[in-house]
């Protein structure tokens, strides 16, 4: 499978720097503790655009602080070309 990059939460950065507690957070966020979890490891496979809006509106940031695209590894000046 090819390699698109990936997404970053940056979940669990933005939840120290506000000085709240996870439990505040979610209990303002509508969400499970176990759910606020799985964001701040970055174990989401299909992310849930009202609880990123919830986190945002919550944690006072934009969606460009709390998620970030990585592209993928680029590949060596050298290697060959396999894709076409």
């Amino acid at each position: 499978m090819e390699d698109y990059g990936r997404i970053i939460i940056h979940l669990e950065e933005l939840i120290q720097a506000s000085g709240l507690s996870k439990n505040k957070v979610s209990q303002r966020a509508e969400m499970q503790r176990t759910q606020l979890n799985n964001y701040c490891k970055n174990e989401v496979a299909r992310v849930d655009l009202a609880v990123l809006a919830r986190l945002c509106h919550v944690l006072g940031v934009g969606i460009d602080e709390l998620l970030e695209y990585r592209p993928p590894e680029t590949e060596s000046a050298d290697a060959p070309n396999t894709h076409t």
